[in-house]
């Protein structure tokens, strides 16, 4: 039960700093593009990934605090379906190539982020710096 409430308390915080830098970015760029939730995607993926390998060295990736920030924080902050939703929508609006660029965009950078997140955790656990 724990867990579950962990989860849960993560899955708020994730999704009010969702909110928060997705409006704060869509605010500033009003085009046509979904700026705020590519950042949201690809910023949520490099800590997801730097979690993960944080906690996968220090042996405690199946824990309560690593679910709570894994599940709670990172999967309610990070939004695939507002991603997909939104390039059906680019598409739908007659915007096939800034569709195509969404997608392009997003998966190759949350790709890259999480392997970037990865390797930075990875090598702040073998030089011994820790937080």
């Amino acid at each position: 039960m724990t867990t579950y409430l962990a989860i849960a308390t993560g899955g708020a915080v994730g999704g009010a700093l969702r909110y928060l830098l997705g409006s704060l970015v869509d605010r500033r760029h009003t085009g046509r593009f979904p700026w705020g939730t590519l950042l949201v995607n690809i910023s949520g993926a490099l800590v997801a990934g730097a979690l993960a390998a944080a906690f996968a060295q220090a042996g405690t990736l199946n824990t309560t605090a690593s679910a709570a920030l894994l599940i709670g924080v990172c999967g309610s902050y990070t939004t695939v379906s507002s991603f997909s939703l939104q390039a059906l929508t680019l598409m739908q609006s007659g915007h096939a190539g800034r569709a195509a660029l969404y997608v392009l965009l997003s998966v190759t950078g949350c790709l890259l982020a999480v392997a970037a997140g990865h390797g930075l955790a990875l090598s702040l656990v073998t030089t011994g710096v820790t937080a």
